[in-house]
């Protein structure tokens, strides 16, 4: 495994911020980078929210944020007020999954010093069952739109916060497979919040969402986003590379390569054909 040095800088998470509870009882919705006001009130506020596994959290989980945040300025009448890590709980039973409380750390470590907008809340993580992807949401929405009141114009007016999935094009497609997800969960999602789908290399998600009756019938709120410097950093083979002991040096922040040294993290094997067939997990 390749070391990093002690003495150098390892993005820790800044003085005067909490970082996330590892229980309940103690939990916080962080919201120390949710802005609450707005810098045009002509737009509609949005909140962007990636859930996942995050077994490591690597470069290109950062660099989604900033594809949707270009996007969103370019092609949108949305204002993004914040975005947010959501790592699954342990109940997830995913193979390479580590536990949830160093995928939260990670999370931390990964954003907090590298980004002025992201935030990972372990409220999913710390559910003590599998938390579908709509609770999730719900839950974001609760926090900020109905605990917190959404957020200001400059003028003063209350609005409410749009809360959106940020999603790979191959969580997409696991859409389409059977028992995966419940028609009612899709509607839900995609009707009531919407996403922001990031394309992967060689894949059609326009072609995916013509062929889907129920993505189609919720087009207009599912942004397609195209990498235009295409990113196939993949969680999967980041923790073969682990294992392997080869150098994962700028695929992940410094500061979560040396957190997975420290904690013995990632060396457990995998099933052959779950790293053959990787879609980026």
């Amino acid at each position: 495994m390749n070391r990093i040095s002690d003495g150098m800088d390892l993005e820790e998470v800044p003085m005067g911020i909490t970082r996330q509870a590892i229980d309940l009882a103690s939990y916080k919705f962080p919201d120390h980078r949710l802005r609450r006001v707005m810098a045009d009130e002509t737009k509609a506020p949005l909140v962007i929210v990636a859930c996942g596994s995050f077994s490591p959290v690597t470069y290109l989980h950062l660099r989604i944020f900033e594809m949707a945040l270009d996007n969103i300025r370019e092609r949108t009448d949305f204002e993004v007020m914040g975005g947010y890590y959501s790592p699954v709980s342990d109940h997830y039973k995913k193979a390479g999954l580590a536990p949830a409380s160093h995928r939260v750390r990670m999370c931390e470590l990964a954003s907090e010093r590298t980004s002025s907008w992201l935030m990972v809340d372990a409220w999913e993580s710390l559910q003590d069952s599998y938390t579908r992807t709509a609770v999730v949401l719900d839950h974001f929405h609760h926090e900020i739109n109905e605990v917190r009141d959404g957020v200001r114009t400059k003028s003063g007016e209350h609005r409410k916060v749009k809360v959106m999935l940020l999603a790979g094009g191959d969580l997409i497609e696991t859409m389409a497979e059977p028992n995966v997800w419940a028609d009612a969960d899709l509607h839900h999602i995609l009707g009531k919040h919407g996403a922001l789908v990031v394309e992967r290399t060689g894949a059609d998600v326009w072609k995916f969402l013509l062929s889907h009756d129920i993505l189609y019938e919720h087009r207009k709120n599912i942004i397609v986003i195209k990498q235009l410097i295409y990113n196939d950093i993949s969680s999967t083979k980041v923790r073969l590379f682990l294992r392997r002991g080869m150098s994962v040096q700028y695929l992940l922040p410094n500061s979560v390569i040396k957190y997975i040294e420290e904690n013995g993290l990632y060396q457990d094997t995998e099933p052959v054909k779950l790293v053959i067939a990787d879609k980026g997990a």
